[in-house]
């Protein structure tokens, strides 16, 4: 477990660090660097005057809308627990087109809006039903747990106005919904810092000041992520969450020990061809993988991955499909050089004729 911070270590101590001042010979130097240093990169950055992350990228009503989080500094020390991210609000951007500048609409929800919230503001989801648009965040409450809440309003760049309580039965972060036709279901969860660990018994029990100090043992099934059908006013759950299971090609789970496989955080379901992908973050081995079942709830069958590791030690993305091609959204360190100060990239994505989806490296 302690690879972590030995992994972000050594990665930092190869990344460029990018000095960003008022100065205008600095900002020269800087433009000159990121210049030299692009053809490292598969991709640019898609926004670079506000730190973004973990980006949740729809298109409704012919437009791309990119819902990411926010990221700020922090005098939070870093651990294993992801409390340097300590986000406090959100943003929207708009795209015409996929090959057009991002316009940033501003703060669509703060901390401050939201009654039960406290801190930490992570990964954020939107969806759409009968024109109105529903924001979905993480947030630990007043108790230091995470919750799951949402936000509405009648434009997909806000304002928004939160619920006063989370969804009844929330828990862990990472909120992700997927429409299949009239119903739709939210996936969620996340280990470590995400606390979904401490929910093995269906009530939050810690048992170890280490974020994983909850996790199974190695042989045993890994810690699943969660499913629940939305309501009809898309406010909660319409049925009792369940796990969502990843199974080998043998059938079996896969377990705890399998980093470079198990579910850690970053749940995102799209449909191709009939077929529901399950794609997901493998936090400490940093890829994005995927796996496909027959149905929303699964089970899904691992395949591999999409996504190999950026710089920087997260990795998180979503998938959406823009006039014919899909693309996948994602972030990396490139701009800042430093773990929680991201900023948000897409690539196109391809899918192969037998389904299995082709591999993407982020660095060339």
């Amino acid at each position: 477990m302690y690879f972590k911070s030995i992994y972000r270590g050594a990665l930092l101590a190869m990344t460029p660090i990018y000095l960003l001042s008022c100065n205008p010979s600095t900002e020269k130097q800087t433009e000159e660097i990121t210049e030299n240093e692009e053809s490292k990169y598969l991709s640019k950055p898609l926004v670079s005057h506000v730190f973004t992350a973990d980006p949740s990228a729809h298109v409704f009503n012919g437009k791309i809308y990119i819902y990411p989080s926010h990221d700020v500094e922090s005098e939070i020390d870093q651990d294993d627990s992801g409390a340097h991210f300590n986000m406090r609000d959100y943003h929207v951007f708009s795209m015409e087109s996929i090959d057009a500048e991002p316009v940033d609409h501003g703060v669509i929800l703060d901390v401050d809006d939201v009654p039960w919230a406290k801190r930490q503001m992570w990964a954020p989801d939107a969806a759409e039903k009968d024109g109105k648009y529903y924001f979905y965040f993480p947030a630990k409450d007043y108790d230091d747990i995470f919750r799951i809440g949402v936000a509405v309003a009648d434009s997909p760049t806000g304002p928004f106005k939160a619920e006063d309580e989370p969804i009844k039965g929330s828990f862990s972060m990472d909120p992700a919904v997927f429409q299949d036709g009239e119903e739709y279901y939210m996936y969620w969860g996340g280990i470590w810092g995400g606390q979904l660990q401490k929910w093995r018994t269906g009530e939050y029990v810690s048992t170890g000041d280490r974020p994983y100090d909850d996790e199974p043992e190695d042989d045993e099934p890994a810690i699943a992520p969660m499913i629940a059908k939305m309501s009809d006013d898309m406010l909660q759950f319409a049925e009792t969450p369940r796990q969502v299971l990843i199974l080998d090609k043998d059938g079996e789970p896969i377990k705890a020990g399998d980093h470079e496989r198990r579910f850690f955080e970053a749940a995102w379901v799209h449909k191709h061809d009939g077929k529901y992908y399950f794609s997901y973050s493998t936090g400490d081995t940093h890829n994005i993988a995927y796996a496909i079942g027959d149905n929303p709830y699964g089970p899904f069958t691992y395949q591999g991955v999409i996504l190999q590791p950026v710089e920087g030690w997260t990795n998180h993305h979503s998938i959406v499909k823009v006039d014919d091609k899909w693309y996948i959204f994602y972030h990396d360190t490139e701009i800042s050089g430093e773990t929680h100060l991201r900023n948000i990239k897409m690539a196109e994505m391809t899918h192969n004729p037998d389904g299995t989806i082709q591999t993407i490296n982020p660095m060339k």
